[in-house]
């Protein structure tokens, strides 16, 4: 397998070939070339380092900040952490810049180093490119004994995430101590287990944990998708529970099981947060082009301004950034509030959907209704050697050109009246991302199955 190098990072499998897969030689490259990158703005600069629970993490962390300190920063650890937090670490800490080891949803088998600038952002398209400049040409200057970086272990980043969202005007903890909520969450046996229980504990929420221990050896597959939610949903419904939240391995991403066991949809965790925002800071919101067209309608009820920006965090942050927007994310349940920082942040999305729902005096169900009824249909096709990518996909784009709404500016979006077909290349796995949007799952299914038979034609 070839290493996945873009704007969500470096990612790939643990084990085998340098330059197949993620190995400490890729890891100390990649490492190297980004320190430097950062080294114009200042010589020693000082990094942030956490990690999600992945059996390999401790390894990589070990590889990643000696390389750090050899090529003269200081390291700053925060151990076992979540990417918002890490990325909340490198703002309150002033750092140059950060480090995060998780490959997200990825199996376990995977790992990556997610890198960060000054503002605790995910770096631009044009430092990545730079960065990977730098590591093809191994022309790295590693520092003299005098001058190697200091390291720091810090184990409070956690807790100062959640000092920084308690805080938040709109995170209501008397309204939400008051509705007692009675929760169930699914940690997926990593850093969502040592993050989520301590926020609910300070917000009076009572909850009931499921695969809670940080052990890195995932319970099921770590995508938080329906098919992967059985055990969590029957907790729900047992224990007559108000919700269920659901995170990735990192705790980037917010999904939630409704009252009746059934998912609230990852789309609609940033509908209903911006539904709730909206109503406090009228102002404009930013998804991207996979993302369900019901943040684009609840932005229209407020008379905001709605934008679509291409996949991936630094894309959705510079839209948002442009349009001076109030709220954004991603459909995947990637809540973005910049009112704390410009990261997608399961914490900060829990704190605030938890004070919508006390306010609204609704159960889940009820507040579903509230919004635009879509269904997403989310597929992927296997990329294989030599297929030609852009190829196929502008022989898709000139198929519909002259008839529909066409959108290349990552891969191609093609709307219709009622629906939409997006098909890229993903960021984060060796595949070809095909979703859909439709009235119901079934028109959503028909669009893809029809570009499924047109691939087959074309390739």
């Amino acid at each position: 397998m070839t290493l996945i190098k873009s704007i969500s990072g470096i990612r790939g499998t643990i084990g085998g070939k340098p330059d197949e897969n993620l190995t400490p030689i890729d890891v100390v490259k990649f490492c190297s070339a980004f320190i430097q990158t950062l080294q114009n703005r200042n010589p020693s600069p000082t990094i942030v380092v956490g990690r999600d629970a992945r059996i390999s993490g401790p390894i990589l962390s070990q590889l990643v900040c000696a390389t750090l300190q050899s090529m003269g920063a200081h390291v700053i650890d925060v151990g076992l952490s979540t990417t918002p937090a890490v990325e909340m670490s490198v703002i309150q800490k002033q750092a140059d810049g950060g480090i995060i080891l998780t490959a997200s949803h990825n199996p376990m088998e995977w790992n990556a180093l997610k890198l960060l600038n000054h503002k605790g952002e995910f770096i631009s398209a044009e430092d990545a490119s730079q960065l990977l400049e730098i590591a093809d040409n191994e022309e790295f200057e590693y520092a003299k004994i005098d001058q190697l970086g200091t390291y720091q272990l810090y184990e409070n980043a956690i807790n100062d995430h959640i000092d920084a969202i308690l805080a938040l005007p709109l995170v209501d903890v008397e309204a939400i101590r008051n509705a007692q909520f009675k929760v169930a969450v699914d940690a997926v046996n990593s850093t969502g287990g040592i993050s989520i229980p301590p926020l609910l504990d300070r917000l009076g929420v009572e909850y009931h944990l499921l695969n809670g221990e940080p052990t890195g050896i995932f319970a099921h597959n770590p995508e938080p998708l329906p098919e992967h939610l059985g055990d969590i949903s029957r907790l729900v419904v047992e224990k007559k529970l108000d919700l269920g939240l659901v995170t990735d391995p990192d705790v980037d991403r917010l999904a939630m099981i409704m009252e009746n066991g059934e998912m609230f949809g990852e789309e609609y965790t940033i509908v209903a947060i911006a539904d709730y925002i909206l109503q406090h800071t009228p102002g404009n919101t930013v998804s991207n082009l996979s993302s369900s067209r019901a943040l684009r309608d609840v932005t229209h009820r407020y008379q905001m301004q709605y934008e679509a920006a291409a996949v991936g965090e630094v894309n959705v942050v510079k839209k948002m950034k442009e349009i001076n927007a109030v709220f954004g994310g991603e459909g995947n349940g990637g809540v973005i509030y910049p009112e704390l920082h410009y990261g997608r942040d399961a914490l900060v999305g829990i704190a605030l959907f938890l004070s919508w729902l006390a306010h609204s005096k609704q159960s889940m169900t009820e507040l579903k209704k509230r919004y635009p009824a879509y269904s997403i249909s989310k597929n992927k096709l296997p990329l294989e050697p030599g297929m030609d990518v852009k190829r196929i996909l502008k022989k898709v784009a000139d198929q519909f050109r002259n008839t529909e709404q066409v959108t290349d500016i990552d891969g191609v979006k093609i709307d219709y009246e009622s629906g939409w077909v997006h098909l890229r290349s993903s960021n984060t796995e060796p595949i070809i991302r095909i979703y859909s949007e439709a009235p119901t799952m079934a028109e959503a299914d028909q669009l893809v199955q029809k570009i499924m038979q047109l691939l087959k034609e074309i390739q």
